[in-house]
């Protein structure tokens, strides 16, 4: 069985590094649990079980899919309305993928792994990117 990821737009961020400074300060705040990491959402993915089985959050940043966070398990949570919603736990290291452009969307959609970009390694380039072609994105601003 392959994994199954989950895509989202990441509303409100301009970049990974203010991802990162952002669920920080809701770690810091006590907004989450104090030292769990959630994402919200209103409706509970009907594949969860296959996303927990090592699948990722994968972000869309100012119209690039750019970084992704594993899931590590899930919950439910009834707001001050009353409504019901899902509390998706996140792993606290965001890891940076190859950008891919992305459309917006609302809501959160399945991702197949064989679709999920790869991940970049230190240097800020994927192993799956010929050296050639991430000197080309680099210079385009996307690596």
């Amino acid at each position: 069985m392959s994994i199954l990821h989950l895509k989202k737009l990441c509303v409100g961020i301009r970049d990974i590094e203010h991802l990162q400074t952002t669920q920080l300060a809701r770690l810091k705040k006590g907004q989450d649990d104090g030292s769990k990491l959630w994402h919200r959402t209103r409706n509970t993915p009907r594949r969860i079980s296959e996303l927990l089985d090592g699948g990722s959050l994968y972000w869309v940043i100012g119209g690039f899919i750019c970084a992704r966070q594993l899931l590590k398990g899930n919950d439910s949570y009834v707001d001050e309305n009353g409504i019901r919603q899902c509390l998706l736990l996140l792993d606290g290291d965001v890891i940076p993928t190859v950008p891919r452009r992305h459309r917006p969307f609302q809501g959160w959609r399945y991702l197949n792994a064989k679709d999920a970009p790869p991940d970049l390694n230190e240097e800020g380039q994927s192993d799956n990117i010929p050296p050639e072609m991430a000197r080309e994105l680099r210079e385009l601003g996307l690596l």
